[in-house]
């Protein structure tokens, strides 16, 4: 099931004010790999950041933007048509009978904001993994990043973390994280969003897993899929075991 800030229109709404263009430095990171690749697919696209400012910057390729929440497409679609909005997920491939899962169609398939943490299931990770191996053309590069459990991130969200912002129509938008469970490596925690003139504030509840990077290995070799570099920062310093995050670029073994 879809989180409810990705699946209630009003939330999704509010993705961009939180999560603006270079708020991360992962931003400029993904988006020198997407601009060198011709054929690219997002996986839990959402707005479809990314492969927008692609499009404005001059990419000329295939871009391809898949999300399992049809309102967070809706925002992307709302600024952008010449990208290929896709409702479904990795390993089903478009929903509605829209077609089958996607097969050596893709320089490049990317996996920002910690999206790859919402596999909370080795049968889910599994599937998934073995879907990008299938979807990635010969040569072709998957890359993705993770919280590193050694890190503790989990952490900032208690008691909470406050984050306000000038939300749509300038209204002021605040969103409150506080953690609630923390359960072997699935971390469940919870966002309330405010926005001035609503009624109250809208929760959402979602759960990750932080695997480690012994782990993750484990399930990419697994899935046919080789560590060509693997990062702690979005600098590309070395990945130790601390580190913020586990940033990976694999290749089809």
């Amino acid at each position: 099931m879809v989180d409810r800030h990705f699946s209630l229109p009003d939330l999704a709404d509010l993705y961009d004010h939180f999560n603006f263009w270079r708020c991360s430095p992962q931003d400029d990171f993904y988006l020198d790999l997407v601009m060198d690749a011709h054929s690219v697919l997002d996986v839990g696209c959402g707005t479809g950041k990314l492969q927008r400012v692609a499009r404005e910057r001059g990419h000329t390729g295939r871009l391809v933007g898949l999300d399992p929440a049809d309102a967070m497409l809706e925002v992307g679609r709302r600024d952008r048509d010449d990208i290929e909005w896709t409702l479904g997920d990795l390993a089903s491939g478009p929903y509605g009978g829209g077609g089958a899962p996607f097969d050596g169609e893709f320089d490049l398939i990317v996996m920002s904001g910690h999206a790859f943490q919402v596999f909370t299931t080795d049968d889910e990770l599994r599937a998934n993994l073995a879907a990008a191996r299938r979807a990635l053309r010969a040569g072709g590069r998957f890359v993705f990043e993770t919280r590193n459990p050694g890190a503790r991130g989990w952490q900032a969200w208690y008691p909470e973390q406050v984050r306000t912002v000038d939300g749509p129509g300038g209204r002021r938008a605040t969103c409150v994280d506080r953690l609630r469970e923390v359960a072997g490596d699935l971390v469940t925690f919870t966002s309330d969003y405010s926005v001035e003139g609503w009624d109250g504030p809208r929760r959402s509840r979602s759960t990750l897993r932080f695997l480690d990077a012994a782990a993750l290995n484990g399930f990419l070799g697994a899935a046919g899929l080789r560590v060509s570099a693997q990062y702690g920062y979005w600098d590309r310093s070395p990945l130790t075991g601390t580190s913020e995050e586990i940033i990976t670029c694999a290749r089809p073994a």
